[in-house]
């Protein structure tokens, strides 16, 4: 009788509970998620999502505009002093025009066009996650409770549906490539490592509410090919294989991420560079030619831009992946910065506080868009064809071309763009000389 006295009913009510909720928890992930992403089919849940927030996004920026009403704000407007005057074409040289260069240094420096392509891009209204506008701690009671009951709604529902939905289709990935690595090669192995990548990354999708919308299908890339797009977050590879599958391009990494490439690789030929031959240019272009001259195997995902941007636009690309001769199919992404902002910045954020800030945002909204194929032509060095197909992305995305590297991020400006600012000036003094004398 000894044991039985230390029987607690309570204690038995609870575990059946949790045993339920888990049971549940499970069913409706495998019912509404998991076998929808095998399938590639969407019951609509996320766009309804969607739309929902934005209404939300709209009634929490009117309060504040409400709020703000009577504040007076100052707003910084340039210098605009002889702005629209030509010095070409300035019949006197005068001492006030050294003053064009001293603005031109200030604006320079306040309104840098590179280092602010590397931080978070501002807002226009509040979407629940950050304040748009330090000065206003507190608005309404009824905008703080809508906030708080975000804050739980976040990071007490959503984040760890996505953790388990990550986990979920990174365990898949790992188990099933690998399986898949034991059979012969073949149309088989080919057909099955393809549903298994679209499945998982599917999934994976799903962990990040990603509600993405495809344009242009007709101009996805095929096999021999190579798929360039532009660069702002790790999750662009998510995106991008979600709709299609690709042979990606990188280091070999270790830990958790070795996994994973090891076992990807078993099931599709992959191209994973040793930490010694990424600076090898010649064997990286070898790898690659190999790829694409074979029309069995996958397209190549390659982001020429080489770091992430914030999604405003489109920086300097590599010549290195334009010179293989192979037809490239430009992708454009643009993401919706209300619902969570997708930029990585690296030199802030390690990867794991990075996905667990993108898990535990509201939502990753983007739009895709295939563009024409395109090759080089006639006369034109890789340089060129890679400046051509940048202004083409960033074109349809509506993302500003910029001319410069974004190794900037991490080095410094190269001798001759400093040489080609130094020209321009010297040209302008030059002709105001002309016109003093």
């Amino acid at each position: 009788m000894g044991p039985f006295l230390d029987f607690n009913p309570f204690d038995n009510l609870l575990c059946i509970l949790l045993g339920i909720s888990f049971t549940v928890w499970f069913t409706l992930l495998l019912v509404f998620i998991i076998v929808p992403a095998i399938f590639g089919v969407s019951f609509g849940i996320r766009r309804l999502y969607m739309k929902t927030l934005l209404k939300i996004f709209e009634w929490a920026t009117h309060r504040i505009e409400r709020g703000a009403k009577d504040n007076n704000h100052l707003l910084y407007k340039p210098y605009s002093n002889g702005d629209n005057r030509d010095l070409d074409s300035a019949s006197e040289f005068e001492m006030s025009d050294i003053f064009y260069f001293c603005r031109r240094g200030v604006e320079s420096i306040m309104d840098d066009e590179v280092t602010k392509r590397f931080s978070a891009e501002e807002l226009e209204s509040w979407n629940l996650l950050t304040r748009s506008n330090y000065n206003f701690q507190h608005i309404s009671l009824r905008l703080t409770v809508l906030w708080g009951l975000g804050v739980v709604i976040r990071y007490g529902f959503l984040l760890p549906l996505r953790v388990t939905l990550a986990f979920t289709g990174v365990g898949l990935l790992v188990v099933l490539t690998s399986i898949i690595g034991f059979l012969p090669n073949g149309r088989m192995k080919n057909f099955l490592s393809e549903q298994v990548h679209l499945m998982c990354y599917r999934i994976c999708v799903r962990a990040l509410t990603a509600i993405i919308t495809y344009h242009d299908s007709e101009n996805k890339p095929k096999n021999g090919g190579i798929c360039v797009a532009n660069h702002t977050s790790p999750i662009d590879v998510i995106i991008l294989a979600s709709d299609g599958c690709y042979a990606m391009v990188g280091q070999i990494h270790g830990g958790l991420m070795g996994v994973i490439q090891k076992s990807m690789v078993k099931a599709c030929p992959h191209i994973w560079f040793e930490r010694s031959e990424v600076k090898d240019r010649h064997l990286v272009a070898k790898r690659l030619s190999d790829h694409v001259e074979d029309t069995t195997k996958l397209p190549i995902l390659i982001f020429p831009e080489g770091t992430c941007i914030n999604n405003t636009s489109v920086m300097m690309f590599k010549k290195g992946s334009f010179e293989i001769g192979s037809t490239v199919y430009p992708v454009a992404i643009k993401y919706d910065p209300r619902f969570g902002d997708a930029f990585w910045n690296s030199s802030q954020f390690g990867m794991v506080n990075y996905l667990l800030r993108m898990m535990s945002s509201w939502a990753i909204v983007c739009s895709v868009w295939y563009l024409p194929p395109m090759t080089r032509e006639e006369g034109e060095d890789a340089v060129q064809f890679a400046s051509r197909v940048k202004a083409a992305i960033a074109r349809q995305g509506g993302l500003v071309d910029l001319l410069w590297d974004g190794g900037l991020k991490r080095g410094k400006v190269k001798d001759t763009f400093k040489e080609e600012q130094q020209k321009l000036y010297s040209k302008i003094y030059h002709n105001c000389s002309l016109s003093y004398k």
